[in-house]
């Protein structure tokens, strides 16, 4: 293949992915879509998987377990949400095989045992949820494209203990708190901050609570940081062992950014993940992620699939505003 052979496809395939993008700060082009700067912000990595007839590799830092807030999610389990979103991963790696016969792999390198302490969700709901996701997977068509990787598949840690895991990883790769603090403070990751905050805070404020919402606050903002701190070591250590991959996130990218943002499945705004909402059957032939409170306040239905709660279900169709992405 040319060279401009391989620059035609690499952007082939770069304009499929960014047709999804979650975009953070806009700046440049990135008023458009796809966005050139981010396109040519991983361009180079992509010709060099073409260049050598590879399957594109990405790496996806996500799917962590289910929120402990039952206001917003059916359980500690994958339900339907996981399952559009893995299906849309495994659509993305079909479509990039129409343009490039050898096609892309998508690793999800699911980070909640990463900080699953910091986050409030037990190691062994963690466990379950991995199985499970496992399981969806491996129901996927085949070939899906799509892998899964944990903590624990890491050979240096086998047989250790969760703790001793999340204390060897945070010793090799983690910023030091107050270093990361200072750049928060400084503007640095704001807004991933305030999010992350926000998730905590939500995750923590259930009929169970008993304290206030200023000491629910304190605490999230505290642990806010150590999930920022584990998930770029969680970042650093994927970038050491799968080096040369295209790094996705669920977040919000700003434009040309290292990590490529990523949407899986419709969502009223730039944040919500599978992992923090229920998948609502509009109506009309779609789904969109939501918290199941609202789910429920609309008056829509659970579904059960497996003998387990899947989604929900609307009787009439959501309003157009509500639903999009």
């Amino acid at each position: 293949m040319s060279d401009s052979d391989v620059t035609r496809v690499a952007r082939g395939v770069m304009e499929l992915v960014l047709r999804h993008q979650r975009k953070g700060q806009r700046t440049g082009n990135c008023a458009l879509t796809p966005c050139p700067d981010c396109r040519d912000a991983h361009l180079a990595r992509v010709e060099r998987y073409v260049a050598a007839g590879e399957p594109v590799r990405f790496v996806l830092p996500a799917f962590p377990g289910k929120s402990p807030n039952t206001a917003k999610v059916l359980g500690f389990l994958p339900d339907k949400a996981e399952q559009l979103a893995l299906e849309f991963l495994s659509g993305l790696t079909a479509d990039i095989r129409e343009v490039y016969a050898p096609g892309a792999e998508i690793l999800i390198c699911s980070d909640g045992r990463v900080f699953s302490d910091a986050v409030g969700i037990p190691d062994e709901h963690i466990t379950a949820y991995q199985r499970e996701m496992q399981a969806l997977i491996d129901a996927l068509p085949r070939p899906s494209g799509i892998g899964l990787f944990n903590l624990e598949d890491l050979p240096e840690l086998a047989g250790l203990g969760h703790d001793r895991m999340r204390e060897i990883l945070s010793e090799r790769y983690a910023e030091p708190l107050e270093q990361l603090r200072k750049r928060v403070r400084a503007g640095e990751e704001a807004p991933l901050y305030r999010a992350i905050t926000r998730f905590l805070f939500e995750d923590g404020n259930t009929p169970e609570y008993t304290g206030s919402r200023a000491a629910l606050q304190r605490d999230a903002r505290a642990r806010a940081y150590v999930v920022i701190q584990r998930s770029k070591a969680w970042g650093d250590l994927l970038a050491d062992r799968f080096p040369g991959a295209l790094r996705l996130s669920i977040h919000p990218q700003p434009c040309g950014a290292e990590k490529l943002g990523i949407h899986l499945v419709r969502t009223p705004d730039n944040w919500l993940t599978p992992w923090h909402s229920v998948a609502l059957d509009t109506g009309d032939g779609g789904y969109v992620l939501v918290k199941r409170s609202e789910a429920e306040a609309r008056g829509a239905e659970l579904v059960r699939a497996g003998g387990r709660p899947s989604h929900y279900a609307l009787t009439e169709p959501l309003a157009p505003a509500t639903a999009a992405a």
